[in-house]
């Protein structure tokens, strides 16, 4: 049986599901994760959220910048981003072990539901006491679950939400 040639300007990871070093260097080298197949720029649009929600309690007028915060995907936040990279990222995320993958997706769709869920009860308060609580609350869940999130692209730990929103 003759060994599968895999080339290293081939678009997509061979079916074993391993990598060459060209491969994985090309990937290293656009800061996406070559064990994983995630870039960590994906948690930026997260963190965009989280800085303007620690701006209400201070600056209460920031919950309207907050508002216009749009939930993305993580292909719809490459293709909307100036990064270098974002065709090799989003087909890296789509060539990613379907466990790593759905454990990252997991984590993301968390934090999503999170951030959509406050703007709609932001939208709906009228002091703005109540948008500094509903953000500072907001904040102290979204931000351990980007860290997790983080550790699951890095390839250094497995996100658990269960074990980060009960503790």
């Amino acid at each position: 049986m003759a060994a599968r040639e895999v080339r290293s300007d081939s678009p997509t990871a061979p079916p074993t599901g391993r990598i060459d070093e060209a491969r994985a260097e090309q990937l290293r080298a656009a800061n996406i994760n070559p064990r994983t197949g995630l870039a960590t720029d994906y948690l930026n649009h997260f963190n965009e959220a989280i800085m303007l929600l620690e701006m209400v309690p201070d600056m209460p007028e920031c919950a309207e910048d907050f508002l216009t915060w749009t939930p993305l995907s993580y292909a719809e936040h490459f293709w909307a981003s100036n990064f270098k990279a974002r065709d090799l990222a989003i087909e890296a995320y789509e060539c990613a072990d379907p466990k790593i993958r759905a454990n990252f997706d997991n984590l993301t769709a968390t934090m999503t539901s999170i951030l959509t869920a406050v703007g709609n009860a932001m939208r709906e308060a009228q002091q703005d006491k109540t948008r500094a609580t509903l953000a500072e609350q907001a904040t102290a869940w979204v931000k351990p679950l980007v860290a997790l999130a983080g550790g699951v692209i890095n390839g250094s730990v497995e996100g658990d939400v269960e074990s980060v929103m009960s503790g």
